[in-house]
Order: structure tokens, then C-alpha cells, then sequence
């Protein structure tokens, strides 16, 4: 599964406040609720987190939020939160025409 977010603040900073959450079970990350109604342990940030695009905070940073909460749900993978993933033609569009599909997209490092 997974949360898919965005963030102003460094990376650290919102892995410390994720991990924060965990830990006394306050209820104010959906991630971190997930790892505790599923008993999971909570791993390292190079292990669980992945930056998925870097961009200006504004209409594209929500648009491109929506767009991966949309696609990880249409696959079952996707832990609920507070946005829906509304149906979109252009997501559609997206998804099927993706050139990059089962192949590294040329700016993601290869392991």
C-alpha cells in the first residue's frame, strides 16, 4: 500500500512528524494509522518514503498529488485519506499513453 502526500517542509521533517505520529499513536497521520491497525513496523525514510516529483507549491503540486492518489487507487493500492480519487479523462489519458510504462522514466536512477 500506499500514502501518497505532499510537503512544504524538508522530507526529514515530515518523515520525523510521520514517525512522531507512529509512535504515540496520535491520529493525525493516515500513514502512520495504517502501520498501526496493520501491526507494521515502521522502517527507515529511504525505505518507505520516495519523492515522487519536486515542484513549486501550488495548482500543479495538487494536481500531481491527485493524479498519483488516483492511479495508485485504481489499482487497489492506495491508503485512504482526505482526498478522493475522483475520475478524470486526463488521468486516464495519462495512465494509457504512458511511455515510461514498465520502464524507468529517464531522470529515475536505475538500482
Amino acid at each position: 500500500m500506499k500514502y501518497t502526500g505532499q510537503t512544504g517542509r524538508p522530507f526529514k521533517v515530515r518523515f520525523q512528524e510521520h514517525l512522531r505520529d507512529f509512535k504515540y499513536k496520535n491520529n493525525k497521520s493516515k500513514f502512520a494509522q495504517h502501520l498501526i491497525d496493520n501491526k507494521y513496523a515502521f522502517g527507515l525514510m529511504e525505505d518507505i518514503m520516495e519523492v515522487v516529483h519536486v515542484t513549486k507549491k501550488g495548482k500543479l503540486m495538487n494536481t500531481l498529488e491527485c493524479f498519483h492518489i488516483y492511479k495508485e487507487t485504481k489499482v487497489g493500492n492506495q491508503i485512504s485519506d482526505r482526498l478522493s480519487a475522483k475520475e478524470k479523462a486526463i488521468f486516464e489519458t495519462i495512465i494509457e499513453e504512458d511511455p515510461y510504462k514498465g520502464r524507468l522514466a529517464p531522470s529515475q536512477p536505475s538500482s
